[in-house]
């Protein structure tokens, strides 16, 4: 069946323009009607970011005091390893100083011995 009103052009416009109308009342209490769904997921999403935030700064503060302490450890070992180096050297002097005493003392002794020799050939001598 065809339409059979004859439609001119007054009656389109208002036609369209009551479409309009009707679409853009219909926006508007769809958003009025949403709008306390809209308000609940906006502070949803907030807190949402707000609790990834704060995620993120414990992340980065157990991040940070993990350096700290692998400084500190890293600090403390180089410590221990410097100490170990300076025991090392120290130990090594100290032998070095006993062992040159000692061949003072045997050079010592050795003189000694020859002179008491050369003083027993003298006195056999005259």
């Amino acid at each position: 069946m065809k339409n059979s009103r004859n439609n001119e052009l007054s009656d389109r416009r208002s036609a369209a323009a009551e479409a309009k109308a009707a679409l853009l009342s219909a926006y508007r209490s769809a958003k009025e009607s949403a709008e306390p769904t809209r308000l609940a997921k906006q502070a949803e999403r907030q807190a949402i970011a707000a609790a990834r935030e704060e995620r993120r700064a414990e992340r980065e503060r157990v991040k940070l005091e993990e350096q700290a302490r692998a400084q500190a450890a890293e600090a403390e070992r180089q410590a221990v390893a410097e100490a170990a180096a300076r025991a090392d050297v120290d130990a090594r002097e100290a032998a070095d100083k006993d062992r040159i005493a000692r061949v003072i003392a045997d050079e010592a002794a050795r003189k000694a011995a020859r002179d008491l020799r050369y003083a027993n050939r003298k006195a056999r001598k005259s």
